[in-house]
């Protein structure tokens, strides 16, 4: 995690982000800055599924698409319409720590007896399912997919800013990432 950047006050917001919705979404849920009202939402936010996570931010300030690892490939179309249709300007994609599509195959007994006992699912379409759509999901190191897929989403939506983030489940604090100086 040492790619983490820790926002402990508002001069650790690195200049690109400064007086963006990105520096804003960071000051009302790591600093509980009194919230702006808000008519039209500027922000797109891509987070994880995962329940721990709950952002402070204003009614109307964001639209949010909460999936499996922060992984938007399978969203892109709400995307598009969150930046053509809603007028949103940045995207904030925000992985977490001790995320549950990380290692995903270590979790197949488990995703199958879940199925099996609480679904009532045969054990054999379980296993199918999860072997069809584990691959798809699975993100690897949180903080590497998130990079990529800011690059990705960067690349799709030149015009867009875009910001690798991180939610910290262990403080409840959100984190920008540095990327690799030495991936192009």
């Amino acid at each position: 995690m040492s790619r983490l950047i820790p926002i402990s006050q508002i001069a650790d917001i690195p200049p690109v982000y400064q007086d963006t919705h990105i520096h804003a979404l960071l000051a009302y849920h790591n600093f509980n800055r009194p919230f702006d009202d808000f008519m039209q939402a500027p922000l797109l936010i891509g987070m994880c599924m995962d329940h721990r996570k709950r952002l402070r931010i204003p009614a109307n300030f964001a639209y949010i698409i909460r999936t499996g690892g922060a992984n938007l490939q399978n969203n892109e179309f709400q995307v598009s319409y969150a930046l053509a249709v809603g007028g949103v300007n940045s995207i904030a994609l925000i992985g977490h720590s001790n995320c549950g599509m990380v290692n995903l195959n270590a979790k197949k007994e488990q995703f199958v007896n879940g199925l099996v006992e609480r679904t009532g699912w045969k054990r054999n379409l379980a296993e199918d399912h999860f072997m069809h759509f584990a691959p798809m999901f699975e993100i690897g190191n949180a903080v590497d997919f998130v990079l990529s897929e800011a690059q990705r989403l960067r690349n799709r939506y030149p015009g867009i800013l875009v910001a690798p983030m991180f939610y910290r489940v262990e403080d409840n604090l959100l984190y920008l990432i540095e990327a690799d100086p030495t991936v192009a």
